[in-house]
């Protein structure tokens, strides 16, 4: 088995906030990250997908269709967004790395058809990362 990793970038805005928390609970927890004018970042998203390399193309996948992927999945939907407001598949989610990381599997997983995805990883900052698996039942674990 082989394990082929593909790295991108999109910047995008956030903020924390449980609608069941009062305002002083929401800054306790969350701090800064509770402005609600939302704060951005530029995130760096790793996505590795595991197989074995086609006989004749030596490829896990074509990586030109890797690319259309996270296009169409990741920077379309996240580039350059609010991330609490313009992410349908985040509504009803607090924006966390953890969470964007598990949304992402969830947004490429059925989309890989060569090859399984194996692991998202996404930096929010260069010290900070969530990395998502496969968990037993076939799902996205953070």
């Amino acid at each position: 088995m082989v394990l082929l990793t593909r790295k991108i970038e999109f910047a995008a805005s956030h903020f924390y906030h449980n609608p069941d928390f009062s305002p002083d609970e929401n800054r306790r927890v969350f701090g800064k990250c509770n402005n609600p004018h939302g704060h951005g970042h530029n995130y760096s998203l790793e996505v590795t997908v595991a197989g074995e390399p086609n006989p004749v193309t030596g490829m896990v996948l074509d990586l030109k269709d890797l690319k259309e992927i996270l296009e169409c999945e990741v920077m379309q939907r996240m580039d350059h967004r609010h991330l609490n407001y313009e992410v349908p598949e985040l509504q009803g989610q607090i924006p966390t790395c953890e969470n964007i990381a598990r949304v992402i599997w969830n947004l490429l997983e059925p989309r890989i058809k060569q090859g399984k995805l194996h692991r998202v990883r996404l930096y929010e900052t260069p010290d900070l990362f969530a990395d998502c698996y496969r968990n037993a039942t076939g799902g996205a674990a953070a």
